[in-house]
């Protein structure tokens, strides 16, 4: 932990008046959000309690004002200190446990649509895995695939009918899907379901040709995916799939008799009683008529699996909010079967995306939203007038791109749905993530004409004008919105964060120039926008974006 960090420097000179340890004194200090009026606090300290029985007003105002000049002296000090780990080396995360995380996201189905749910579920993980990783938690990424189940019966059949293996090379997610497509139109007729069956059969049985055209399947799906993935800058430590489970399901169903839990229906399916009162008003079929296993089957044999492998502390499933039924029957099963690590599972639901479509049409892969996005943002660079020539444009292009996307995914409650807007995703002004690479760019640029500021020359005394404190003060915050992610994993806190740094660091740009001000006053103010820059940095980067240094 940073001995230095401002609340502990706060409470350790309070503790001097108050005669108190400063362990005490340190959650009773929290920073004041910024506010239109002026000369407020940095700091507030809940003394209500500790000095009640004390009639001294000046004891109060003393306290206050200490509060306030420490917190200014400190804060730059402590993000020049801490860098890129300012905030999440606070001590309001020193009592949080270490913890091993794995965490299941993205999780598309081969052959099917890679929607824009998928890129809900791989962004909201990544932000989940990236805020843990920095905070010191371990953290596996698995990517769980559906490359399993009767689906590959028909697009088994499907590619014997309709299949070209030179598309399947060049682009097999394009393909497999149009394959799919023309096969499911011929899925009514009796002969084709029951060839899908046979070819699902001898998957399930190991036929060797059989096995092979689904493995060729999966291998190049699974190298078109790392492809995309690279784009939006995620990676993943496993990549895993309901395939890998398809026996240990029917150990499970083993183990689910064994304890008295599956119950045969007259129509032999097999199921699991969830009601309170055992009277089977609710069930979870776990098992079809023939005995073959379904999809929450093969998910509690991954979530064996991954505690014998991982020994986790906590277990997080990234999907749509239409899953949670299953998520609830998953964990209640799971804790039926005796493991009470179910408890320590969690389901991170998020709501639909509405109105994506690209101006080919309806999105049907991710990758169409990625061209879209980059190419909308280059004709945007394009038609503004910079001075600058950009280096790489469509990089940068690429890079801004994501970060609109990202913005206006995550300034809402995860669980909302929301309406998609490219001309409001993509403004350069107002609270957009173009709009925090264009901040990012501007205080980048501005260190790069004037030269890093040394904090050894600061004197922070210069920076007394309203629109400094403000930065000042709104730096103060920065930990209690990153442990406040913590603790409900909502990106929005921080989304919200950013985006008031950036309007105040725009304003601190206009009225607090560094060229022609007094050398001292130039470099306190140029260590003020270093310091807003950096914090502005590490929060992009937890969110998965990528800040530019041009645009």
């Amino acid at each position: 932990m940073a001995a230095g960090s401002f609340r502990r420097s706060i409470a350790s000179q309070l503790s001097k008046v108050l005669d108190l340890p400063p362990e005490n004194l340190i959650k009773s200090i929290s920073a004041v959000p910024v506010s239109k009026k002026r000369h407020v606090a940095d700091f507030q300290f809940s003394i209500a309690s500790i000095i009640e029985n004390s009639s001294s007003d000046c004891l109060t105002q003393d306290l206050h004002l200490q509060a306030q000049q420490l917190a200014e002296r400190t804060v730059l000090q402590q993000v020049w200190k801490d860098g890129s780990e300012y905030g999440v080396k606070s001590e309001l995360f020193s009592t949080v446990p270490r913890q091993k995380a794995v965490i299941e996201f993205s999780s598309p189905n081969i052959a099917k649509k890679f929607h824009i749910g998928h890129l809900r579920s791989t962004i909201v993980g990544n932000f989940i895995a990236n805020l843990k990783v920095a905070l010191g938690h371990e953290v596996v990424r698995i990517n769980y695939l559906g490359d399993w189940g009767m689906q590959f019966g028909l697009l088994g059949v499907g590619f014997q009918s309709f299949g070209n293996k030179e598309k399947l090379k060049s682009s097999p997610l394009q393909h497999l899907f149009e394959v799919y497509v023309q096969i499911n139109k011929a899925a009514e007729d009796e002969n084709t379901k029951q060839l899908a069956k046979d070819f699902f059969r001898k998957l399930e049985e190991h036929d060797e040709q059989t096995l092979s055209i689904w493995k060729q399947f999966r291998d190049l799906s699974i190298e078109e995916y790392i492809r995309i993935y690279e784009r939006l800058g995620v990676h993943f430590d496993e990549y895993s799939g309901e395939s890998f489970y398809q026996e240990r399901a029917q150990e499970v169903l083993k183990m689910l008799e064994d304890k008295g839990l599956l119950q045969k229906t007259i129509k032999g399916t097999g199921v699991v009683d969830l009601s309170e009162q055992k009277d089977l008003s609710t069930v979870s079929t776990v098992m079809r008529s023939d005995g073959t296993s379904l999809y929450i089957t093969r998910d509690l044999a991954a979530a064996i699996d991954r505690m014998n492998k991982h020994s986790w502390d906590t277990m997080i499933y990234v999907t749509d909010k239409s899953q949670s039924n299953h998520f609830q029957h998953l964990f209640r099963i799971l804790k039926l079967m005796g493991y009470d690590w179910a408890e320590r599972c969690q389901h991170v639901s998020f709501g639909l995306v509405q109105g994506m479509k690209t101006r080919r049409g309806e999105v049907i892969f991710l990758e169409d939203v990625l061209n879209e996005v980059r190419s909308r943002m280059l004709q945007n660079m394009t038609s503004t007038k910079t001075t600058k020539e950009i280096q790489d444009p469509v990089e940068t292009a690429e890079k801004v791109g994501l970060a609109a996307l990202i913005i206006q995914d995550f300034r809402g409650l995860l669980s909302s749905d929301y309406q998609f807007s490219w001309d409001r995703a993509l403004q350069s002004r107002g609270d957009t993530g173009v709009f925090l690479q264009y901040t990012h760019a501007r205080l980048h640029s501005l260190e790069q004409v004037h030269g890093n500021a040394e904090l050894t020359d600061v004197n922070v005394a210069c920076l007394q004008e309203p629109d400094a404190i403000s930065v000042l003060q709104h730096l103060l915050r920065y930990d209690e919105v990153l442990y406040r992610s913590s603790q409900d994993l909502q990106p929005k806190h921080i989304v919200s964060y950013l985006l008031t740094l950036s309007h105040l660091a725009a304003v601190a740009h206009k009225t607090l120039p560094v060229k022609g001000s007094a050398p001292d006053v130039a470099q306190a103010r140029l260590c003020l926008f270093h310091a807003a820059r950096s914090v502005l940095a590490s929060g992009m980067k937890l969110l998965g974006i990528t800040p530019v240094t041009q645009m």
